[in-house]
């Protein structure tokens, strides 16, 4: 299996553009054609009312240098922009509770 990370990159709207002006800057940019470059998977993509949009990728680490490059390209000048490593816990969470489970049966 190929090593992956996960970045969760938070794109908070310029809000001194309305809508238009925003989905105009992105179009012109090509942004649904470019971003997320080939090689990250969208892993989810959310809109979160009064800040922009969250999404999450999954790659190979050797591609983060062109997802920055993507950003800078096509997003800057709509979205200030925050990047986060991440990881998925939902496996971490079952097993830390198998365990809770099984400590709380033996007492």
């Amino acid at each position: 299996m190929t090593e992956t990370v996960m970045l969760t990159v938070f794109l908070k709207h310029d809000q001194t553009k309305n809508l238009e002006q925003i989905q105009a800057h992105l179009e012109a940019e090509d942004w649904w054609h470019g971003f997320p470059p080939e090689g990250a998977e969208i892993v989810s993509w959310n809109v979160v009312m009064g800040i922009g949009q969250i999404v999450t990728l999954r790659m190979p680490p050797e591609i983060l240098p062109r997802v920055n490059v993507e950003i800078e390209r096509r997003a800057w000048g709509v979205f200030t922009t925050e990047f986060f490593a991440t990881y998925d816990f939902v496996p971490v969470r079952e097993r830390l509770t198998r365990e809770a489970d099984a400590r709380k049966a033996a007492s």
